[in-house]
C-alpha cells in the first residue's frame, strides 16, 4: 500500500488532500497543530501526528516518529498569506509568515525527502503562482510573495541535494481556491486543485531538478 504524507491537513486543501488518497486506498500520515483537528483526520483513517511547523522540536519530533517510512508522496501544506496590505510590515507578521512558510521547509525537506527517496517518490510544497520571479506581474502581496519564492529556493536546493538520489521535487500553485485564504470568490474548488496536483504528480517523471507546475500540469517559469 503506497503512502503519502500530508503536512498540514487540517482543513482546506491539506485535508481534501488527505481525503483523496484516503478514497484511493492509500495509506496517508497528516499532520495537524491541534489535538481536535488530529482526531477529525483519524476519524478520517488517516494517521495523525501533532505538529507546529514554527516549533523547532516539533519538526524533530516528527522525523523521528516517521524514521524508517518509505513516502511515496508527500505534500508540505502548512502555510500563512499574512497581512493583506502592503504598507511597512511588522516584524511579527514577517517573522510569522517567514518561519511558518520557509523555516519550517528549511527543517522539514532535509528530514522528510530521505523518506521519499527510500521510495524513490515525490516531494511536493505548496508553492504559489505568486513565488515566481520570471512571471511576476504586479507587487500585491508582497511579505507572501517573497516567502513564497524563498520557498521556491529551499525546495530547489532540496532537489540539488536529493533528486539525483530518487526524490522528484516539485512547486505546485494550487491555482486561486475557495479557502479560507483564497475567500469565497475565488476559482476552483478544494476538490478540483486537490484532484489536479494530484494528477499531475501521478504523471511526473523522476527528474534530478526541481520543477515548477499550475494544479493543472502547467510549466510555472521560475
Amino acid at each position: 500500500m503506497p503512502t503519502a504524507l500530508i503536512i498540514g491537513a487540517s482543513r482546506g486543501i491539506g485535508r481534501e488532500l488527505a481525503r483523496q488518497y484516503l478514497a484511493d486506498g492509500w495509506r496517508v500520515i497528516a499532520t495537524a497543530r491541534t489535538t481536535p483537528d488530529c482526531d477529525a483526520l483519524a476519524a478520517l483513517g488517516a494517521e495523525s501526528h501533532l505538529l507546529d511547523v514554527t516549533n523547532l522540536e516539533s519538526c524533530a519530533g516528527l522525523g523521528w516518529k516517521l524514521e524508517g517510512e518509505q513516502l511515496q508522496v508527500v505534500f508540505l501544506n502548512a502555510g500563512v498569506y499574512g497581512p493583506r496590505d502592503d504598507g511597512f510590515p511588522l516584524q511579527s507578521d514577517f517573522d510569522n509568515v517567514m518561519h511558518t512558510n520557509v523555516l519550517a521547509a528549511m527543517r522539514l525537506l532535509p528530514i522528510i525527502a530521505t523518506m521519499v527517496c527510500a521510495a524513490r517518490g515525490k516531494l511536493a510544497v505548496l508553492s504559489s503562482h505568486m513565488g515566481s520571479l520570471s512571471e511576476r506581474g504586479n507587487a500585491s502581496g508582497s511579505l507572501y510573495r517573497a516567502s513564497k519564492a524563498a520557498l521556491n529556493s529551499v525546495l530547489i536546493d532540496t532537489a540539488l541535494t536529493f533528486g539525483n538520489k530518487g526524490a522528484t521535487c516539485v512547486a505546485f500553485h494550487p491555482g486561486w481556491v475557495r479557502t479560507d485564504m483564497g475567500g469565497a470568490e475565488a476559482d476552483i474548488s478544494v476538490e478540483e486543485s486537490a484532484s489536479g496536483m494530484r494528477a499531475t504528480l501521478a504523471k511526473l517523471p523522476h527528474n534530478d531538478h526541481a520543477v515548477y507546475r499550475n494544479y493543472d500540469g502547467r510549466v510555472i517559469g521560475w
